[in-house]
């Protein structure tokens, strides 16, 4: 859609312009709406959900009666949630941790984290993002004039950019507002559009008139709407296996529907005839009476080639699991005395699409960064280039072996730097502040280790330690 860059750069933005983006953007929007409805298992995400039962009725010349066509189950297998949640799980379990040398920076980016909740933000950005294929993050100031974010639904954002989305020319934000008429609620609709400077509010009733009511500035040098992608192709995660997990649903429902339908096989009596009121008195004692010596009594069931289903089931799962880059925890190799080295082997694919991702999302940080730079220069709380001092560390959020780790860390004390070695360990999560706790403590005690607040206490009152 970058094409409308230059037609909003020749004429300015307008409602009929903002008609034509969001036309352009509806089957991006309802792919997306359906991903996200598959991950919440939502029934018009999902399509074995929504199976009908199979009309035997009239199939030849004439009628067949069945009974083994009253059993529909839908089972829906819901891996496309759990390739997102381990993804989610793995990229921020751990939160990602801001670091700058820069103090005056470093005070204010801690306490716009805080006011942002940034952890629950961070981590909800990826899961979107890792679902629909892009997420998207809105910078604002508030009602009392801190700097804010918010993510916004990817199916709600259009994001202009000559090449990356992290680094916006133009972004639209366009939705469905509810507003009271006396006592009656009124839908309309709503399309904010951002550029370097302004907020140019649109209204329109009826999806086909859009409206200016609105321009105003939003306080940053740049667009504060801008996008996260999942990577490059702006693909989400189960894009690719979305048919495989279809066929799994599907024969795992028919191969229920086989087992279910055992109850409901034809009784085959021979050597015996059975009139209308031998059957109800069959309903009421279950007993039969066959008088021919070669009669019999069972019923008539289909074989289910249950080695057949298990092997397709597994093959699918299998496959599955294999092109969504994706791993199985609750497979039994993760357990025991697997070494840290063979778990990297199994997390291989897992670890390069997350790579793929936490590249993407620290240039969307930086970006962010850089909007927010512009604001806090303007208030003299920030230089407005501060933004590159400051990077981004993703930790990975795996079961360690805290001994091995601090062997390993005893054995390169000297070696490296205390912030590199620190860095190592997977339960130290902000390696500045623990750098500073421990300088803290050090201060804290004379040489000989005896804490000083408690020696000079001792002194105070002519005693001895």
């Amino acid at each position: 859609m970058k094409e409308f860059i230059n037609l909003i750069q020749q004429n300015g933005i307008n409602g009929n312009i903002i008609k034509l983006m969001i036309e352009e953007h509806r089957p991006t929007r309802d792919k997306m709406i359906k991903l996200y409805a598959r991950y919440k298992a939502d029934p018009s995400g999902v399509p074995i959900l929504t199976r009908k039962l199979i009309d035997y009725e009239g199939i030849g010349n004439e009628a067949v009666k069945r009974i083994d066509d009253k059993v529909n189950n839908k089972l829906n297998n819901s891996f496309d949630s759990e390739i997102i949640d381990t993804k989610t799980g793995y990229m921020f379990g751990h939160p990602i941790t801001y670091e700058t040398e820069d103090e005056a920076l470093k005070k204010m980016v801690s306490t716009f984290n805080t006011r942002n909740n940034i952890e629950d933000s961070d981590s909800e950005l990826g899961k979107t993002a890792s679902i629909c294929g892009y997420g998207a993050r809105l910078l604002y100031i508030d009602e009392e004039g801190n700097e804010r974010l918010r993510n916004v639904d990817p199916w709600e954002a259009i994001i202009l950019a000559s090449d990356d989305i992290t680094e916006p020319t133009f972004g639209l934000r366009y939705y469905q507002v509810f507003e009271w008429s006396g006592e009656t609620k009124v839908t309309s609709y709503r399309a904010d559009f951002y550029d370097a400077t302004y907020i140019y509010s649109f209204k329109s009733a009826d999806k086909e008139l859009y409206q200016l009511i609105e321009r105003k500035p939003h306080m940053f040098d740049g667009c504060p709407l801008f996008g996260v992608p999942n990577n490059k192709e702006l693909k989400g995660d189960t894009e690719k296996v979305i048919s495989l997990i279809d066929a799994y649903d599907r024969t795992l429902s028919d191969a229920s529907n086989e087992i279910e339908q055992f109850r409901l096989a034809y009784l085959i009596v021979k050597g015996a005839s059975l009139d209308e009121e031998d059957m109800e008195n069959l309903k009421k004692s279950g007993v039969f009476e066959v008088f021919d010596e070669n009669g019999d009594v069972k019923f008539l069931t289909k074989e289910i080639n249950d080695t057949m289903i298990e092997n397709h089931l597994n093959r699918l799962e299998e496959n599955i699991l294999r092109f969504a880059k994706t791993v199985n925890f609750s497979d039994g190799s993760f357990g025991g005395t697997i070494t840290g080295v063979a778990m990297r082997y199994k997390l291989m694919a897992l670890e390069h699409k997350a790579i793929t991702m936490e590249r993407k999302m620290t240039a969307a940080f930086r970006y962010q960064y850089k909007i927010l730079c512009s604001a806090w220069d303007k208030k003299i709380l920030a230089d407005k280039d501060g933004y590159l001092k400051l990077w981004f560390q993703f930790k990975r959020n795996l079961p360690v072996n805290i001994l091995e780790e601090a062997q390993a860390s005893a054995q390169l004390k000297g070696q490296v730097s205390e912030e590199t070695r620190l860095a190592l360990l997977s339960f130290v999560d902000d390696v500045r502040f623990e750098l500073e706790r421990m300088a803290a403590e050090r201060d804290a005690y004379d040489l000989e280790g005896n804490y000083i607040e408690e020696q000079e206490h001792h002194e105070d009152y002519g005693l001895q330690k």
